[in-house]
């Protein structure tokens, strides 16, 4: 059994660890990080201020910038078939997680076999202003005006189907 002194003890242990970690992981909150770059933008030059405008509340505790998004010059429009494929074995050759061009699949990346490696394309139709790269190839019987998007699970990539649409190659 514990004694009062040895109860103490661990009393004030658990307390003072307990400060500790609040003062470790303290997120402010919108209305201190509001605050926060009030003050010090106060003092600040015209711009700075500017900038403050500039500025958005994400999930309550981020302040990020808010810039309008660049002017996108579409190159050229064509009429595809889009579907989607995912990096499951059956659906891939070779390493799964690695495209035809030597870089590993991530989110916003499309298959292709009529564009270069790197062409930025948008899908506006099905998904607004995304920005995609061409970074993989399919196979040739699919020709060449058909584009397959990754998605990180065959699950997502059987529910998305398949559609007639037009995507846009942007500079």
């Amino acid at each position: 059994m514990l004694s009062n002194k040895n109860l103490y003890l661990a009393f004030s242990m658990m307390l003072i660890t307990g400060i500790l970690l609040s003062l470790f992981f303290y997120i402010p909150i919108e209305s201190d990080a509001l605050a926060e770059v009030k003050s010090t933008s106060a003092s600040n030059s015209i711009e700075d201020k500017q900038s403050f405008q500039d500025l958005q509340i994400s999930q309550g505790v981020t302040i990020l910038p808010c810039s309008p998004l660049p002017d996108i010059k579409v190159i050229r429009k064509i009429k595809v078939i889009v579907t989607a494929y995912s990096s499951s074995a059956c659906e891939t050759q070779g390493n799964p997680f690695i495209t035809a061009s030597g870089e590993r699949v991530h989110d916003g990346i499309v298959a292709n076999n009529m564009l270069p490696f790197g062409t930025k394309i948008r899908i506006p139709d099905i998904f607004g202003d995304k920005i995609f790269s061409v970074a993989d190839r399919m196979n040739a019987k699919k020709g060449d005006y058909h584009v397959d998007v990754w998605f990180a699970s065959r699950e997502q990539a059987l529910n998305f189907g398949a559609k007639k649409t037009t995507i846009e190659v942007v500079d």
